[in-house]
């Protein structure tokens, strides 16, 4: 299982994002300055890095620097509020295999995450294709398959499908599945995962998303 680790001092983006990348299936760890944030990376037991800039101690700049100072290759992501053309080249030119701006979207960075932890894997390590029973979704396609009928999902719809898919059998709480859903700006007290469950239900069984009472949902095993 690939290890990330988060260098973030805003706290409810850190852990926006390791909750969603936990429910994507990854193992996360977080450190919220850029000295415990060096110090963790220096270990060498991470597969990839999401690195802040603008860290209380120190330039995330300084962190990457000493990175690869240190010749580790480990693939870093830099998500920042800076967002100037001047920043992000600086960025690159410093090291980072990727650079986002603040605000983003979940499925993005997700999507950056894969991609650059593809690029140092063996390709079979991760397979595009996730099935449960007669329930098949191919990642890649933006394809979701009933006992061989294709079935329509928004792109909402796929990614909550997505989330019960990794984890078949575990319980999802609500707040999971909203961040890993619709972001860190989720009202926490919004009850749209119950009804885009409701969704996922007429569309691909009501048998298949059992209710976990006071936690959330689960997909039920085959």
């Amino acid at each position: 299982m690939n290890r990330i680790l988060i260098i973030e001092d805003e706290p409810r983006i850190s852990s926006f994002i390791a909750k969603g990348l936990k429910a994507a299936g990854y193992t996360t760890a977080v450190a919220d300055t850029a000295y415990a944030g060096t110090e963790q990376a220096l270990s060498g037991t991470f597969e990839l890095i999401i690195l802040d800039l603008g860290l209380p101690d120190a330039d995330g700049f300084s962190v990457l620097s000493i990175i690869r100072a240190a010749q580790l290759d480990t693939p870093v992501i830099i998500l920042t509020a800076r967002n100037t053309v001047d920043d992000t080249v600086a960025g690159l030119q410093s090291g980072a295999d990727d650079y986002m701006a603040k605000p983003f979207h979940f499925d993005e960075l997700l999507a950056r995450v894969r991609l650059r932890l593809r690029r140092t894997e063996p390709a079979a390590q991760e397979s595009s294709v996730l099935t449960h029973g007669d329930l098949e979704m191919d990642l890649l396609r933006r394809r979701v398959t009933v006992n061989g009928a294709e079935v329509d999902l928004s792109t909402r719809e796929f990614t909550l499908a997505e989330a019960f898919l990794r984890h078949p059998g575990q319980a999802l709480s609500r707040e999971q599945l909203l961040s890993r859903v619709w972001g860190y700006d989720f009202d926490p007290g919004s009850n749209i995962v119950d009804v885009y469950v409701g969704y996922l239900r007429n569309k691909l069984g009501s048998e298949r998303f059992e209710t976990v009472r006071g936690i959330g949902y689960r997909l039920t095993q085959s």
